[in-house]
């Protein structure tokens, strides 16, 4: 299956898993920053990506420039671990990456995740791309694509086990909306996908095709 395939089929499932209020608080939430204009202020193609510096899940600082030296780069955005889209997302960008190489480009995920945390996901997906940590989200809303999560979804989230204050060390309860970029080598963005929905990503085999 395609990686659209693959979360559609698991979006299906998760309303038969969590049925009524959570569906509806869930499904609110995402209609909410659709009437937003996120989408509309957000980094697009055409426009000069920042220069950056992150550090990787071992705390090795890596800046873009010196990817881009390499060759164009493939930089997408995730929640966390504690997602499961985002999951199924980092483990089909895995298994496309020979393809992305081929194409003589650099995979990178972005994630207000902490170090210790993009390690364990980077272990459970056995990724062999690297995974940066922008602490509370700060490239992310370089970009425009931050938000703030409602309460009542915060309370839900909490009942499922999920802490966003554990994840990525702060309190502000905000995400990047589903963002994925190819960058020139001139530091010019060539492709973007932007979703508010978060069970939808940038499918590899669109990534690929974009290259």
């Amino acid at each position: 299956m395609t990686l659209t395939e693959q979360l559609k089929e698991f979006a299906d499932n998760s309303v038969k898993r969590h049925p009524g209020e959570a569906q509806d608080t869930m499904r609110n939430a995402i209609e909410a920053l659709q009437a937003t204009d996120i989408l509309a202020n957000a980094t697009k193609t055409g426009d000069q990506f920042p220069a950056i510096t992150l550090p990787n899940a071992k705390g090795e600082q890596v800046a873009l420039e010196a990817l881009l030296q390499e060759g164009k780069v493939v930089l997408t955005f995730y929640r966390g671990g504690w997602c499961p889209y985002c999951n199924i997302a980092l483990k089909a960008l895995q298994n496309a990456l020979p393809e992305i190489k081929a194409k003589g480009a650099t995979l990178v995920a972005i994630t207000p995740e902490t170090p210790d945390n993009t390690l364990s996901t980077h272990e459970k997906n056995e990724l062999d791309f690297e995974v940066l940590t922008s602490e509370n989200n700060e490239l992310a809303r370089s970009l425009g694509l931050v938000y703030e999560l409602p309460e009542n979804l915060v309370a839900l989230y909490k009942k499922f086990g999920i802490d966003l204050v554990e994840s990525q060390g702060n309190e502000a309860n905000e995400l990047p909306i589903a963002a994925t970029y190819i960058i020139e080598q001139n530091g010019k963005i060539s492709y973007h996908y932007l979703a508010e929905d978060y069970k939808l990503r940038a499918d590899p085999l669109e990534i690929i095709a974009a290259l």
